[in-house]
């Protein structure tokens, strides 16, 4: 057996370095191609409550390509007392032919930039791509990050209204998008929903957000917080007034917004993406449409991959002695 086998380590900082919005929106494509086609798997997934928080692990992989992995992910909001993330994450990559382990990355910034490059790309698939007017519930990581990207791939978005938990207004939150669009706290849920072409939703899912009645025809949604059993952001009837788009069926029946509706008629986006069609293909444009994230292992592991590529070449993170 070789002995000088070494395995690639890549912290919070060097992996955050590393990921370039471009980069990310292609590998994410490329997973939900992966996904569509079969040739990507994901395995069953492990979603646990703990007594200090949750923990799962997305783990998945695509032989052909010699990707294997997983991610360890969860939440522990006692985390936030000390000043730190209550979102946790690490993925590692593995050799399918050996099952040694190849790389180790920090996965926080990877989650958030996989998770709103997804969702960027539902709103270039379903959105209406004369779409001005934008509403995020939710000015955190996630929040934040999903608005870069909307902006980033639908230029014609030029007005922001947020809504936080507390009804606070968020001037970090302002500053980061000032320059980009006009951003100012909402007046209202039902208000802020009714005034919006696309509405994101990006909260912890401890309940309904607005009501049904607010969100007007030709909205999308894009549905990020409900990843765990018991989680909601939607009222309760919502996904029976739209079109709706999940990235895997199974997740979004057990975690998603789904499990509150499991007869909801719905597609996986990656079909969708691999059809490469143009924007609401189909749809109608009065029709409201919504896609319910409930995040795949392949974005996890096609950035990473990207990542440890992109590492390699550059000198980027720490290589240690993982003999056999």
């Amino acid at each position: 057996m070789p002995d000088n086998a070494q395995l690639l380590l890549l912290d919070r900082d060097q992996a955050a370095a590393l990921l370039q919005p471009d980069e990310v929106l292609a590998a994410v494509r490329e997973s939900f191609r992966l996904h569509a086609s079969g040739d990507g798997r994901i395995f069953p997934l492990v979603r646990e409550a703990l007594p200090a928080g949750v923990f799962g692990i997305k783990s998945g992989g695509v032989m052909t390509q010699d990707l294997l992995g997983m991610k360890a992910a969860g939440f522990w909001p006692g985390n936030r007392q000390y000043g730190a993330d209550g979102h946790q994450a690490t993925i590692m990559l593995f050799d399918p032919a050996s099952g040694r382990p190849q790389c180790l990355i920090d996965g926080n910034a990877v989650t958030t930039a996989r998770t709103a490059a997804a969702g960027a790309l539902g709103l270039l698939a379903l959105a209406r791509p004369d779409s001005e007017r934008l509403c995020v519930f939710g000015t955190g990581v996630q929040g934040a990050a999903h608005v870069d990207y909307a902006l980033r791939v639908l230029p014609g978005l030029r007005r922001v209204r947020y809504l936080t938990s507390d009804g606070r207004r968020d001037p970090q939150f302002e500053a980061r998008f000032a320059q980009r669009c006009d951003i100012a706290p909402g007046a209202g849920a039902d208000a802020a929903v009714a005034a919006s072409d696309i509405v994101i939703t990006a909260t912890t899912g401890r309940g309904a957000l607005f009501s049904a009645q607010a969100v007007r025809a030709g909205t999308h949604l894009n549905c990020v917080g409900s990843d765990t059993r018991g989680k909601r952001e939607l009222p309760e009837g919502m996904l029976a007034l739209a079109h709706t788009w999940v990235d895997d069926l199974a997740q979004a029946l057990s975690i998603g917004e789904l499990q509150w509706a499991p007869q909801t008629p719905v597609q996986e986006l990656g079909a969708l993406l691999a059809a490469d069609v143009p924007a609401r293909h189909g749809i109608a444009a009065d029709a409201i449409t919504l896609f319910d994230m409930t995040g795949l292992a392949l974005q996890d592991l096609s950035v990473a991959r990207m990542l440890q590529r992109r590492a390699l070449a550059t000198g980027t993170g720490t290589h240690i002695a993982w003999p056999w």
